[in-house]
């Protein structure tokens, strides 16, 4: 099982590391990255695979957006069956 995380917001440092830090602590093995800095708005979109997560998926999800929230980052996650879905014809 995978999953899409994406991060957007006022580019600052450690942005990246913080974000794979959390899911390196719920065993979730980041198989993707790509980032981009617009000006100053840092882009990134990452697939992970999340199928030895130590954590529920939703309690990771929360997890990522509280720490979005705290620092002004709109960061969403979306399970790859749900991202799926939503871009088929």
């Amino acid at each position: 099982m995978r999953a899409v995380i994406t991060v957007v917001g006022k580019d600052t440092v450690g942005i990246l590391s913080k974000v794979s830090g959390v899911c390196a602590e719920s065993h979730i093995n980041i198989t993707e990255v790509s980032q981009t800095v617009m000006e100053d708005m840092f882009c990134m979109i990452m697939m992970a695979d999340i199928s030895n997560s130590s954590v529920s998926f939703t309690e990771f999800s929360d997890t990522l957006s509280k720490y979005g929230q705290e620092n002004n980052l709109s960061i969403h996650v979306m399970h790859e069956d749900i991202f799926n879905s939503m871009h088929r014809i």
